[in-house]
């Protein structure tokens, strides 16, 4: 766990669709078609208006570029928001930067929303291909120096993964990013 102040940075190993913060993260396509991974869980055990929702959104912008992110609502899941957010596919360049944006994007989001807390998978490091211990150093440096800015009411970022190999990943990039003293 990192501490910042009384803000917390938890990593978890867990079933993003399962956590009750007020939001969780879908790591999503640019058109919000929800049909696989991550994603799928969570339109499958949200119900449908997710889908109606991140259509809707769709129908208005014409697609979600890498870096941007967009809030529904939860449907049947425990939190109360679904932020779904396009990170970078390996090869199309300027990967670390648009995870970055992306990350800060999900969590300008939760702010503008008053939201307390926020469950992240690891966006982009599955059929997207970014390198896991990168996608984790990103994750936690971005989410520490976001809640380390003044006026920030989110207080809990959860970095929840399912498999056993990112949950491990997380963790050494927490202990590296601790001994380094963030």
């Amino acid at each position: 766990m990192i501490k910042i102040g009384r803000k917390t940075i938890l990593v978890k190993q867990g079933d993003i669709t399962a956590e009750a913060t007020d939001a969780i993260v879908n790591p999503a396509n640019s058109q919000l078609r929800h049909g696989g991974g991550a994603a799928k869980a969570i339109a499958v055990k949200g119900g449908a208006i997710i889908q109606q929702q991140s259509d809707a959104i769709i129908r208005k912008i014409g697609s979600l570029p890498a870096g941007k992110a967009v809030i529904t609502d939860a449907g049947a899941l425990p939190c109360k928001f679904v932020i779904h957010t396009v990170g970078p596919q390996m090869g199309e360049g300027d990967e670390p930067e648009k995870l970055r944006r992306a990350i800060n994007s999900v969590l300008t989001i939760a702010e503008l929303y008053n939201l307390q807390s926020v469950s992240l998978p690891a966006v982009s490091s599955g059929i997207f291909g970014f390198p896991k211990a990168a996608c984790a150093q990103i994750l936690l440096e971005t989410a520490a120096a976001f809640l380390k800015q003044p006026g920030i009411s989110l207080s809990e970022v959860v970095m929840c993964n399912f498999d056993d190999e990112t949950y491990r990943i997380f963790l050494e990039q927490e202990s590296i990013l601790l001994s380094k003293g963030l």
